[in-house]
């Protein structure tokens, strides 16, 4: 289980979100959903607490899939997963073990080196994000993020100790308002800066844009990404992308009956006149 563990209490309403999550909601709108395969997810929840999710898609003529379980018990939520190429995943919750935190403990069948313990606490002005490995010699991760749900200041870093080497050291700022929310970050080691923004044009229609512009200080490479969404109707989402490398692409979502939709996606390249789109389409059910 990664580090981006969501907020625990609450009554931590003003803690600023976790440092992975800083630009979430101008990656979610550039990004989720987009699917240029065929892709099956159908959910059966139970009055037990077990939750049942079987998944399946196509990619590039190979068939992939997997079925996990999640079963929740007062503060404690256990997830199993196995696919297609006989890995087992489990992660095992547990909330509140002390004031304001949060443990997972995950590992993979057959991987024996994939053993790791994520740790989560949330102060009204910090929230502390920890990965230890759980292996002789382990992959430590720590992320912090200090301020409020609306500014904070935060960053992350990764350190193998089998090599004695950091695996990443990135720092950021963001800003975040239910109209506008925006984020500057200096990632890949220093060597990355981002900037993404969200705002919010039209609460009635939901029409929102989003951009994300980058800038690679050792090549001079610039890179942008913009976007925007809408709500056609109460019933279906629309969304469309346009990339610095030519690239365009849409999706449409449609919720056919409640927590079950259907998504198709698309996409052009410009500098491709002779390829054909990349077409997808998405199924999620939930009886």
């Amino acid at each position: 289980m990664a580090t981006n563990m969501c907020s625990v209490g609450d009554g931590k309403a003003s803690t600023p979100a976790p440092f992975s999550e800083c630009g979430k909601r101008v990656k979610d709108l550039l990004t989720k959903d987009y699917n240029f395969d065929h892709k099956f997810i159908l959910t059966i929840p139970s009055d037990s607490g077990m939750i049942l999710t079987a998944t399946s898609a196509t990619k590039d003529d190979f068939f992939v899939g997997d079925i996990s379980t999640q079963y929740k018990s007062n503060s404690a939520t256990v997830d199993v997963k196995i696919d297609s190429c006989s890995n087992v995943s489990t992660t095992v919750t547990m909330n509140e073990i002390f004031p304001s935190t949060k443990a997972a403990l995950s590992f993979k069948i057959p991987d024996h080196k994939s053993s790791k313990l994520d740790v989560q606490y949330l102060h009204p002005h910090a929230t502390i994000n920890s990965s230890v490995g759980l292996t002789p010699s382990p992959l430590l991760e720590f992320a912090a993020a200090i301020g409020s749900k609306r500014l904070s200041l935060g960053g992350e870093v990764g350190f193998d100790t089998s090599s004695a080497s950091f695996t990443k050291y990135n720092a950021g700022m963001v800003f975040n308002d239910p109209d506008l929310s925006a984020a500057l970050m200096l990632a890949d080691k220093g060597e990355t800066l981002k900037l993404s923004f969200i705002q919010s044009v039209n609460p009635i229609n939901g029409a929102t844009v989003a951009a994300e512009m980058t800038h690679k200080f050792t090549t001079y490479e610039n890179t942008f990404t913009c976007g925007a969404s809408y709500a056609v109707d109460a019933s279906t989402l629309g969304k469309i992308r346009v990339s610095h490398n030519g690239k365009v692409g849409m999706l449409c979502q449609r919720e056919w009956r409640p927590k079950s939709l259907v998504t198709f996606s698309a996409e052009y390249d410009s500098k491709a006149i002779n390829a054909p789109p990349k077409l997808g389409l998405s199924v999620a059910l939930k009886p």
